[in-house]
């Protein structure tokens, strides 16, 4: 199913980006600019300014990528758990209590996980013991 809404152009770049830089290309152009920089060390008697260039340059390109990264990685994770939810509601024995668990407190996580893995010693000693392991 394709979306039905046209992305904004925040979404089209920050995707287009991510599958940019994620290519072997870009990270030997990165590679690169850094050789080229290192190279004209010499030609600039590795001054300050030298220094400053690939210092900034850097500098900046981090800090956008942060943004971009985290815009790609928080819209994929919210099409996992949409997809997850989804799974878990078509499962016809499913717990659909758990649709919701990202908007859980911690400790409230911590509890639910705590049962999840009780459930799972238990079956794990059924295993262990040739017996066939118990239903939640």
């Amino acid at each position: 199913m394709r979306p039905t809404r046209q992305r904004s152009w925040f979404t089209r770049f920050t995707k287009g980006t991510a599958h940019f830089t994620g290519r072997p290309m870009a990270f030997q152009l990165a590679v690169m600019v850094v050789v080229v920089w290192a190279i004209t060390g010499p030609l600039f008697a590795f001054s300050d300014t030298w220094q400053l260039v690939i210092n900034t340059g850097t500098t900046v390109v981090t800090f956008l990528m942060v943004f971009l990264i985290q815009a790609t990685q928080n819209r994929d994770a919210e099409a996992t758990q949409v997809k997850l939810d989804e799974i878990i509601r078509a499962i016809g024995n499913a717990k659909n209590e758990l649709l919701d668990l990202e908007e859980l407190e911690e400790r409230d996580l911590d509890k639910i996980r705590e049962s999840y893995q009780a459930i799972a010693r238990e079956a794990r000693v059924s295993i262990r013991d040739g017996e066939p392991a118990p239903r939640p």
